[in-house]
């Protein structure tokens, strides 16, 4: 099924409207280049930053961007397109230039994460994927990284694959929770494509399928000596850590050593302190305690601040479906067209004109002061440039960064940003971004030609 999705086959992923307009650009001779600027235009409730994710798919669709034969002849049954436009898209490939935020760093609503310079069909038809793309893995890594800032240097394992909304998505939560900070992942075929440590333990059917909780207990230990992960509440959880303190005592009589024990239900800050005192007066005192079970940022945090006993949490549904905010606001909006700036004017929905670029500003020690939306051009005394070029007529540019990196890379960026954004609940004063006054310009200027043109107004 996962074959269904490579990026060769992908061009008909899109919405029919685009093509519509590609047709009609088409008719008319409309082949100047555009640029198109991807961002967010609001936080989701409680949140105050975004984890810039999925880049690497976007930059490998538009490498292998092209219709099949299959695409185009079920285009042709449609009877909406013409056979000479058919033949323009048969032999169409991305030739544009990508400028973007990487994945890993921190950015703010209205900075462009994304532009695209094409001529206007080839920018017109990759929206939708792009969207698609960026949305889903900024708003799960943006998720993560609030869990793990409630985790307060636990670590934590992505659990989240058979809720997730369909094959992709759990292959895709997988690795922007990685991204922002998880440890691994349950997902197998996310750990092979990805690199991802891969994590799992037992369910409670494996215990049921045993005459007795214990004799499963021995008999996973048998199988994975080096490895033992024990699941402790089938029956009774405090029951359950004494029986695995028995098998503990007979791996530790042939050399072995018990990995530790899961607790999925009840109260398990209660109980595991309970638990780690039964390990403790066992003399077991490096017996891992892990836990999962219906966790997200919020209980996380709640079981920490009552000083629980666990080493690590699994975390499942509500990261992996990102429950409490499961969509961005996020717009690809045309910003320049054959060498114009444009822009919309809709109530609410103002967009930034031309070709852009987000500065950062950085205090004496390093952290994030403000940041400024300029022209892409613009020059900010002491300020970094966010947007980089990732792609050239259609080419990927320089290396891609392994996945490891980028995490690495977004730590760091985390580490670097005030507490304040990162609180999980309330209203948090913005981080401060503004407008460069070179762009501040130039959209006043666009706006009153627009009104002057459009609305005959001066």
């Amino acid at each position: 099924m996962v074959s269904e999705f490579h990026p060769s086959k992908l061009a008909l992923l899109t919405d029919l409207y685009e093509l519509t307009m590609a047709a009609s650009y088409f008719e008319n001779n409309m082949f100047e280049p555009a640029t198109f600027s991807l961002f967010v235009r609001k936080y989701p409730p409680n949140r105050h930053y975004f984890v810039s994710a999925g880049l690497a798919d976007v930059l490998t669709f538009l490498e292998n961007f092209q219709f099949t034969q299959d695409d185009l002849a079920y285009l042709d049954t449609m009877e909406m397109f013409s056979p000479t436009f058919l033949d323009y898209l048969e032999k169409l490939r991305f030739e544009g230039d990508v400028y973007a935020i990487p994945e890993g760093n921190i950015f703010f609503k209205n900075e462009p994460i994304l532009e695209v310079t094409a001529p206007i069909i080839q920018a017109q038809l990759v929206e939708s994927f792009i969207i698609n793309a960026i949305n889903l893995q900024t708003v799960i890594a943006t998720k993560a990284s609030r869990c793990i800032y409630a985790a307060r240097g636990r670590s934590l394992v992505d659990f989240s694959l058979r809720r997730t909304q369909g094959v992709d998505a759990g292959i895709k939560v997988a690795r922007a929770s990685y991204i922002g900070g998880f440890g691994g992942t349950s997902n197998t075929l996310a750990g092979k494509i990805y690199g991802i440590p891969v994590f799992g333990t037992m369910a409670h059917s494996y215990i049921q399928c045993f005459e007795h909780e214990l004799d499963a207990f021995l008999a996973f230990a048998h199988t994975f000596p080096k490895n033992a992960v024990l699941l402790i509440d089938t029956y009774n959880t405090i029951a359950g850590a004494h029986k695995a303190v028995n098998v503990a005592k007979k791996m530790q009589a042939k050399g072995e050593k018990l990995r530790g024990v899961r607790l999925d239900s009840g109260d398990v800050a209660k109980l595991s302190k309970e638990v780690r005192g039964i390990f403790d007066e066992a003399g077991l005192k490096d017996i891992m305690i892990f836990a999962s079970g219906g966790l997200d940022e919020f209980k996380i945090a709640h079981v920490v601040r009552r000083g629980c006993e666990i080493d690590s949490f699994g975390v499942g549904t509500k990261m992996g479906v990102s429950a409490d905010a499961p969509y961005l606001d996020m717009a690809y909006k045309l910003v320049r067209y054959a060498g114009k700036p444009v822009m919309k004017l809709s109530p609410g929905k103002i967009t930034l004109v031309d070709k852009k670029q987000v500065f950062r500003i950085l205090d004496s020690d390093g952290k994030f002061k403000r940041d400024i939306i300029g022209l892409r051009d613009d020059h900010i005394e002491g300020a970094s440039p966010l947007l980089i070029p990732v792609m050239a007529q259609g080419r990927m540019l320089g290396r891609q960064p392994a996945l490891t990196e980028i995490q690495k890379h977004f730590l760091k960026e985390f580490k670097n940003l005030d507490e304040r954004y990162k609180v999980l609940e309330g209203p948090v004063e913005e981080y401060p971004v503004t407008l460069s006054p070179r762009l501040q310009e130039l959209q006043d200027r666009v706006e009153h030609q627009i009104i002057e043109k459009e609305l005959g107004e001066s």
